[in-house]
């Protein structure tokens, strides 16, 4: 019995002992991730999207006629020069058209040509309508002095005014006649104006039936072959692309830009563009053009869900002669720069409800005697994975991690910084 009442009374002061020992200890508080806010010479911060490689100027070419391909003078990779003839359609109905345009010049000139004879005559007939009527007028004078001397009949008289209304009345249908042959010429003039703008459109035709250069480049694609039919296009359907002329002298690179990330970017930044097929070479370049409108979304997206992308073209400025339309890319794009940067880790600034309850507040959880003391601080550019701040000092430990602990962590909470 004094055994068991000595046991239980060791363990009793046991218990009592472990309790006193952890409430003099106090709790043991959250284990986080700590990171010293650092200094960097030279912060920078970039945007890196994806593209290809793309001539400055380039042309498309297509034709304007349909047709067989019966001779086609290139092949790609050849050089060409502006104006030199690529390739040349078959042109036998595209002559045949101008021939028969022309043939109704020729035609229209010749009717021409006998209406001018019609109003020659009709004038001619003109000049003996006005001597008849003069002749009949003064035999109707005659006439009348006779009649009012009683020397001549009524019936004689009548027949003289009948001579003159008739001489009077062929006049007149002369005269129309002559109008008539005149507008005819106007007639046969403006079909003639008309005929030879169609003459001049078919010789146009025919003259593009020889497919030429615009620009001095390259065959950087060539998507025909000889023989093939040449379509043009109507309506919504698309017309046959023969080949694609790249001028070479300034290449570009043609990148997508992300929505979050085209705000930041400027005309003139400088950039740098690397390529797979160009291992180990960095190009250098600036933008030169950015895209005012988002791009049509990818084939199979939900256009309300897909991110949008932006048009930004690079000029390179130290290309290499052998770069080519089409290549892949990569290009980095320097944004902003600060010298003498405080930075703090991305992830170790977080936003908290300030007193008042307006807007939240940015800043960091600096560690100080064990607890963690949320440090209002104002962000600048982000370089990568750091981020400008001011508030902090250089030197001063700030939780960084873990993500879930942050989220939830508040100010004065004990804190444990966890073993590396």
């Amino acid at each position: 019995m004094r055994r068991r009442t000595f046991v239980i009374g060791a363990l009793i002061l046991g218990l009592v002992a472990a309790a006193a020992f952890f409430a003099r200890r106090g709790p043991r508080g959250v284990e986080v991730d700590t990171t010293l806010v650092a200094r960097r010479p030279n912060l920078q911060a970039f945007v890196t999207a994806s593209g290809e490689i793309v001539a400055d100027r380039y042309a498309d070419i297509g034709s304007s006629v349909m047709g067989r391909i019966d001779d086609l003078r290139v092949k790609e990779g050849d050089k060409v020069r502006a104006g030199q003839v690529l390739a040349r359609l078959d042109p036998v109905q595209a002559r045949s058209q101008r021939d028969a345009a022309t043939a109704g010049v020729q035609a229209l000139a010749t009717e021409q040509v006998a209406a001018r004879e019609q109003v020659r005559a009709a004038r001619a007939d003109i000049d003996a309508a006005r001597a008849r009527v003069a002749e009949t007028e003064a035999n109707l004078r005659r006439i009348d002095s006779l009649f009012k001397e009683r020397l001549v009949s009524a019936a004689e008289r009548d027949t003289a005014v009948a001579a003159a209304d008739g001489a009077r009345a062929q006049l007149a249908a002369t005269q129309a006649a002559v109008s008539r042959a005149e507008e005819s010429i106007r007639t046969a003039e403006r079909r003639q104006q008309q005929a030879r703008a169609q003459a001049a459109g078919a010789g146009d035709l025919l003259s593009k039936t020889e497919i030429t250069s615009p620009i001095d480049g390259v065959v950087s694609r060539l998507q025909v072959r000889q023989g093939e039919m040449v379509v043009i296009g109507i309506q919504n359907q698309p017309g046959t692309t023969l080949m694609t002329i790249s001028d070479l002298a300034e290449v570009n690179a043609e990148i997508k830009v992300a929505e979050a990330d085209v705000m930041r970017l400027k005309l003139g930044q400088s950039a740098t563009v690397t390529l797979d097929a160009v291992s180990g070479r960095r190009f250098a370049g600036k933008v030169i053009e950015i895209g005012t409108g988002a791009l049509p979304p990818a084939v199979g997206s939900a256009a309300t869900a897909a991110a949008r992308e932006f048009r930004v073209v690079v000029r390179i400025t130290d290309p290499n002669p052998g770069l080519r339309p089409g290549l892949t890319c990569d290009a980095e794009i320097l944004t902003d720069e600060r010298p003498n940067a405080i930075v703090v880790p991305l992830q170790a600034v977080v936003l908290r409800p300030t007193s008042t309850g307006g807007e939240d507040t940015a800043g960091v959880f600096v560690v100080r005697d064990g607890a963690a003391r949320f440090v209002p601080v104002k962000t600048g550019i982000i370089g990568g994975l750091l981020i400008e701040v001011a508030g902090v000092e250089a030197g001063t430990p700030v939780v960084s991690g873990p993500f879930q602990v942050l989220r939830t962590l508040k100010d004065g909470d004990t804190v444990t910084t966890a073993k590396k």
